[in-house]
């Protein structure tokens, strides 16, 4: 049996996908290559064209235009069936008649392995569930379930494994150890897991790369730790965290930094952490990184004054501040519970203050909420 389905290996490709339902563009002139035994994420908002990709993967859509290789095999047109593929949807779809065992086996089975304990086993050992080999998958509980749709989709060795919101069904606390264990499981067969979600913080615990999908196309790809730091658009720094946003202009440079006028104070960026084209620039910095001080305190490094504390919200290891700035915006400030930092109260005025380096400078004439309005359960 030498088609595609036991002999493709190799880098995922996507070469100039376009997915159209009549005027509409699903999937816009998408080009990408997943490398082979990475695990990858498709992260994005609904509707914004990663299913659609992962279908025409999978085999389920054909594209409308582009191709799709695995290593130097052409797959765009092959039948499901006969592509190195599986998939892992969020409601499993075991066969209920059939034990878990059975369940696992069905994929070998089908492709005429008449000797099938041996593997069998090895995937149900991998996935911690051996002693429930012979119950049916109403006897198992929700994780467990989605433990055996992975056993059943990787005993068949397939080039690539696609996840389709594979955790969507479960609780946050079973979702967040089912997210280390698939993580694990990749790691320990090494085979290409291609994972599609629209979890932001599933996406950064699991992949390797993410590429954050937007309106049917790539905003930014990368590692987790280099979007989240690193956003190149709006989008990306309000989807992937929150990102306070500041309208500003560069008014002049210092050495490696740039110097940003905020509404008549100054501030500094690196400039290889710009993607500005010109003057105006959205002016990024995270929640996270920013200090929080009393008015009377000095401060060294960025520092905005003039602030007044607008909201207080403890959140058990941090507390989140919203501040009030001079010229009506609010900015969010998540201050650690840990460093014997006197809690400050609503009406406080208050001094922020950061280092440069973890200052960001987008293009100025983005939308600076594209990214914040968007409701990622809507799924």
């Amino acid at each position: 049996m030498s088609d595609a389905s036991t002999s493709a290996k190799g880098d995922l490709q996507l070469k100039n996908i376009t997915k159209t339902y009549g005027d509409f563009n699903a999937v816009d002139d998408l080009t990408l290559t997943i490398p082979e035994g990475s695990f990858f994420a498709l992260l994005g908002p609904s509707g914004c064209g990663k299913t659609t990709t992962l279908r025409m993967i999978a085999g389920l859509d054909e594209p409308t235009t582009g191709s799709i290789y695995i290593g130097s095999t052409d797959i765009t047109y092959e039948k499901p069936y006969r592509r190195p593929v599986n998939t892992v949807f969020q409601n499993y779809a075991l066969f209920p008649h059939l034990t878990i065992f059975e369940n696992v086996a069905f994929g070998l089975r089908r492709r005429g392995i008449k000797d099938v304990k041996e593997q069998v086993d090895k995937v149900l050992q991998l996935v911690e569930l051996p002693h429930l080999a012979e119950r049916k998958p109403t006897q198992l509980s929700g994780g467990q379930q989605q433990r055996i749709a992975v056993a059943r989709a990787i005993v068949n060795r397939p080039a690539l494994l696609l996840l389709d919101e594979p955790l969507g069904a479960l609780d946050l606390k079973l979702r967040r150890q089912m997210q280390i264990e698939l993580k694990w499981i990749q790691t320990e067969v090494g085979l290409t897991f291609v994972h599609v979600t629209h979890d932001q913080e599933e996406a950064m615990t699991m992949a390797d790369t993410i590429a954050v999908m937007n309106e049917g196309r790539i905003e930014q790809m990368g590692t987790p730790a280099d979007l989240y730091d690193n956003p190149k658009t709006a989008f990306v720094a309000n989807f992937l965290g929150q990102s306070n946003l500041i309208q500003g202009t560069v008014v002049d440079t210092e050495g490696e930094n740039l110097v940003v006028d905020l509404f008549g104070q100054k501030v500094r960026v690196q400039k290889n952490r710009s993607v500005a084209k010109d003057s105006s620039v959205l002016f990024g910095i995270r929640p996270e990184k920013i200090r929080i001080q009393a008015d009377s305190h000095t401060q060294s490094g960025c520092v905005l004054e003039g602030g007044t504390i607008s909201d207080v919200s403890y959140i058990g290891v941090s507390t989140q501040y919203q501040v009030e700035m001079p010229w009506g915006q609010e900015l969010m400030v998540f201050e650690q519970n840990d460093d014997g930092i006197p809690p400050l109260d609503k009406g406080d005025r208050v001094k922020l203050s950061w280092e440069p380096i973890f200052s960001f400078a987008l293009n100025g004439h983005e939308d600076a909420t594209a990214g914040s309005e968007v409701n990622p359960e809507e799924e």
